[in-house]
């Protein structure tokens, strides 16, 4: 039988943030050297943490969400395909991804015309010994309703205490707001806010800009702002700054 499962890996460089706005996807994983497969239904919200090999299943008549950042110059990005019902390495190819869109076609057309899958056997020499990076230890998280979390912590939000969504051990921060009014400092990374419910401005220099339910800025890394969100705002602002990476595992 020829290999059927091809698991592409983030090189490790980051924590993406999946969510589904229609209908549900399926990301395959390795988790802790075993496969898995993580149902994100619609509406709900999921961090991968870095390091783990993952291939995202989607389905016609679906849209999802995928939050993730540039590389920095030293990361890679790696595709492998494994020998069939195991999670011994067949084929792989290491690259900086600049454009995950056009970069892959060639690659996985390299590994439709190559030894290792007319055979079905790895070629140990074209395997490295190291790679770039070190497969993540730590468990998958479940996907959870984003609206159920929000109906949960309405108190909180109303009262203008910022909640995070997943906690501090990532690199990637996702922030919810309520009402009330905050500062973004300068930073050497993007931010991106996406307004929820109810509305907002954001105040970059001179520029007053609304934000109303489903907008979405982007704020450039270097850029001060104000964000002044209204009595039923519920915001998210979302970071993914390298300097955060923490050990895989």
């Amino acid at each position: 039988h020829l290999p059927e499962l091809g698991i592409s890996s983030s090189g490790g460089p980051s924590a993406p943030v999946f969510y589904q706005l229609e209908g549900d996807m399926v990301l395959q994983v390795l988790e802790r050297g075993k496969r898995r497969a993580v149902t994100i239904r619609q509406g709900e919200i999921f961090l991968l943490p870095a390091g783990v090999p993952h291939s995202p299943q989607r389905f016609a008549n679906t849209v999802g969400l995928v939050i993730e950042r540039r590389r920095l110059q030293t990361e890679l990005d790696g595709l492998r395909y494994y020998v069939e019902d195991t999670t011994d390495v067949l084929f792989e190819k290491w690259f900086y991804c600049e454009d995950l869109g056009t970069q892959l076609a060639p690659i996985i057309q390299e590994f439709f015309s190559s030894e290792q899958y007319r055979t079905g056997k790895p070629i140990p020499d074209q395997l490295r010994q190291k790679p770039p990076f070190l497969l993540s230890t730590r468990s998958v998280m479940e996907p959870m309703s984003l609206e159920a979390w929000l109906d949960g912590h309405r108190r909180q939000l109303q009262a203008g205490t910022p909640l995070s969504l997943f906690g501090d051990s990532y690199e990637t921060q996702v922030i919810v707001h309520g009402q009330g009014s905050s500062k973004g400092p300068r930073q050497d990374v993007d931010v991106w806010l996406w307004q929820l419910e109810g509305s907002s401005v954001v105040t970059m220099g001179d520029q007053n800009l609304s934000l109303a339910p489903d907008d979405s800025l982007l704020v450039p890394a270097g850029n001060a702002y104000t964000w002044d969100r209204g009595r039923d705002s519920v915001a998210l602002a979302v970071t993914q700054d390298p300097a955060r990476k923490k050990p895989l595992g």
